[in-house]
């Protein structure tokens, strides 16, 4: 490969917050470098192995390495596991002659940077988390080019450049998409529209409150898309899927700019690609952070909330009573939607994809 024609090998998986950013960026470097040649690597066992081909990436595959969190028997065996992944990363890096290795995080990525230092293969890291991730915490050790989503994350050297995103959602119109949107979801083009989603895995505690107060939502003459989540439909106490006036429910939807334009107001979990989509199209937002693991989500959600473009409810307090009390105003309350989505607007950032583009292809060894 010359600089003018390079390759790039991208490493990142296991969820779709990995997954995304890693396509976007993809996408990017193809625009700017129609000639480079792209390889994505992830686990066999991660959502890549469907997501990554059916975007036209070509997808290589290491064994995945996660770290033991406390003393095992696990712990003993990690350096020889991580040994046979570096093998299989040098492997990728020398038969894809790669010039750059970018990484977004995931267990894939730690073999794939200690294979790419070993070689003095340039190396370009995406930290889409507030927190950042182990892997990226090693990699930023071995490279100065290293961008992140939000401006506080605490990884050596980032420079803030946002959440790579498909253009569908960072160039999104959202009055403009607006009827089109709705017909498309099969919802009515003139009531206030609530969508909910609990994410690409959906979100019980979500969904259980939702059904609670779908009579207060109907009487108040608002409609309700609910997004449940793979194999999360909400069913009745006959076991059939629940049902009532102004209330659709769907497992998913291919493409959530649809989402983004036909809500007057989403209802969402606060991972880090949903914070800063919402931001990017400015829709108002209501964000239910996941209550376990380190409290990250309520930090992904808190420049968006603190600059007025969204509201912040803890997972406990989310119930029908809350639904009565402070949503179902907000739904209705078109002043008041108009300056959160002004207000969320002006945060997104809707060109970290050809930014992190920029930083790969200065990495090209000349």
């Amino acid at each position: 490969m010359t600089s003018k024609n390079p390759s790039i090998v991208l490493a990142g998986g296991g969820t779709a917050g990995h997954i995304s950013p890693l396509l976007a960026i993809a996408a990017a470097i193809r625009s700017a470098a129609p000639g480079a040649a792209l390889l994505a690597v992830g686990t066999p066992s991660g959502m890549e192995t469907r997501l990554v081909p059916a975007a036209g990436v070509e997808l290589a595959t290491i064994n995945r390495v996660p770290f033991p969190r406390k003393p095992s028997a696990d712990l003993f065996r990690l350096p020889g596991r991580l040994a046979g992944a570096v093998a299989q990363a040098g492997a990728i890096l020398d038969n894809a002659a790669a010039d750059v290795l970018v990484g977004v995080g995931g267990y894939v990525c730690t073999p794939m940077y200690l294979a790419a230092r070993k070689r003095r293969i340039p190396i370009v890291i995406h930290e889409a988390n507030i927190r950042p991730g182990l892997a990226n915490r090693v990699g930023a050790l071995f490279t100065r080019r290293v961008a992140a989503a939000f401006e506080a994350t605490p990884l050596r050297g980032a420079v803030h450049v946002g959440m790579p995103m498909r253009t569908e959602i960072s160039q999104l119109d959202r009055a403009a998409a607006r009827a089109s949107a709705r017909e498309t979801l099969g919802l009515d083009p003139a009531k206030p529209t609530l969508i909910v989603t609990g994410g690409s895995s959906g979100a019980q505690s979500i969904n259980r409150t939702i059904a609670g107060a779908l009579g207060q939502l109907a009487d108040a003459g608002i409609q309700t898309l609910h997004i449940t989540g793979r194999g999360k439909s909400v069913l009745d106490n006959d076991g059939r899927l629940l049902a009532a006036d102004g209330y659709r429910q769907v497992e998913y939807i291919d493409g959530m700019e649809l989402a983004y334009a036909a809500a007057d107001v989403l209802l969402a979990r606060s991972g880090a690609a949903t914070v800063c989509e919402i931001a990017a199209v400015g829709v108002p937002a209501v964000l239910v952070p996941l209550p376990i693991g380190n409290g990250e989500q309520a930090l992904n959600a808190a420049g968006l909330v603190a600059a007025g473009g969204a509201v912040l409810v803890a997972d406990r307090d989310f119930t029908a009573e809350w639904v009565d009390r402070e949503l179902i105003p907000l739904v209705t309350d078109k002043s008041r939607l108009a300056t959160m989505a002004a207000n969320s607007y002006r945060l997104g950032i809707r060109n970290a994809d050809q930014r992190m583009a920029g930083l790969v292809m200065e990495a090209v060894p000349a």
